[in-house]
């Protein structure tokens, strides 16, 4: 027997029946699903310091238990002594079971350690059916030792689903275990 992942098999279990009673949906194939995350980091300083995208990249690999890649720039600024094709941040594209992996110990052990925590805004929706959520320090995710931490960071989270409006995204989201904030 295979392992799944505890969010997919609640997803299947329980989610599917929730989105279809409230939506309507006469096709389980209309129920919308979480396709990827995406985490991303911009280090702006990487331009006079190569290293630190070195550590970006180590740490959203430690974070996300998959390889990050350095996000290059597209275009020359010259007020910011930019170059076309200098690094400047980190990503991973996270999907299938490494997906529902993050999201889980997201939800579970990360956002409980944001200090003063009461949830997360509910406006990063895009109008497509995408969540994007700031996190401001990457020292609240268990697996980064905070000796080893050459810099405070914040980093990126978008949910890509697909849903078709914003208010299937956030039900999707909210079933899947998210936080919202009580409006």
């Amino acid at each position: 027997m295979s392992y799944v992942p505890r969010l997919r098999e609640e997803y299947k279990s329980r989610v599917i029946k929730a989105l279809t009673d409230e939506f309507g949906y006469s096709n389980v194939m209309q129920v919308p699903k979480l396709q990827k995350i995406v985490v991303s980091k911009g280090v702006g300083a990487a331009i006079a310091d190569k290293k630190l995208i070195e550590y970006a990249i180590d740490e959203l690999t430690t974070i996300t238990g998959q390889k990050a890649v350095p996000t290059i720039s597209k275009k020359d600024v010259a007020n910011f002594k930019l170059r076309k094709g200098m690094p400047i941040g980190a990503k991973v594209t996270l999907r299938g079971d490494k997906m529902y992996e993050f999201l889980d110990r997201l939800v579970t052990a990360s956002l409980p350690r944001v200090r003063d925590f009461n949830g997360i805004k509910a406006n990063g929706f895009d109008g497509r059916g995408n969540y994007n959520l700031g996190i401001t320090e990457q020292i609240i995710y268990p697996e980064i030792n905070i000796d080893q931490v050459k810099k405070i960071s914040g980093m990126d989270i978008t949910f890509v689903t697909s849903a078709n409006t914003d208010k299937e995204a956030k039900s999707l989201l909210g079933e899947l275990g998210l936080p919202f904030k009580k409006n």
